[in-house]
């Protein structure tokens, strides 16, 4: 039989203690959001996407929403999908594009070629907002 692991001890108490929050509470945010992220380290993804299009529709403005929706969706290359959230995120105004090269939610997404013709409009228009911008 195969030992668990203490980490996965933890994270699957964190997700039955959320899973009860939201039995009496299922519109929480502040539970939705740390169940959501929960489910994604237990390697939980199909779970994890359901929770953030839950929080997608409460939250419709929320760049960080549509940010870990496309995290999600990448995580089951489901690379239409994520690059559409993470457009959405952009225009919401998401802008730690540091962390976006880097977060490994998104590997599968920063793959594809759809995500460089994302980034290239994505740079040329910052360099337009540069230049049209008053000084």
């Amino acid at each position: 039989m195969a030992r668990r692991s203490k980490f996965h001890d933890v994270l699957d108490f964190e997700i039955r203690f959320y899973e009860r929050l939201l039995a009496t509470h299922p519109d929480f945010v502040d539970v939705l959001f740390p169940l959501a992220e929960a489910y994604t380290r237990r390697g939980f993804h199909e779970q994890g996407l359901a929770v953030d299009l839950h929080i997608t529709r409460l939250r419709a403005d929320d760049p960080l929403a549509w940010y870990n929706l496309a995290c999600s969706y990448s995580l089951l290359r489901r690379l239409d999908a994520s690059l559409e959230a993470l457009q959405r995120s952009v225009d919401l105004g998401y802008a730690d594009f540091r962390h976006l090269q880097q977060d490994p939610d998104l590997t599968n997404l920063r793959r594809s070629p759809s995500y460089r013709k994302f980034l290239e409009r994505l740079v040329q228009r910052r360099r337009r907002s540069r230049t049209t911008s008053p000084v």
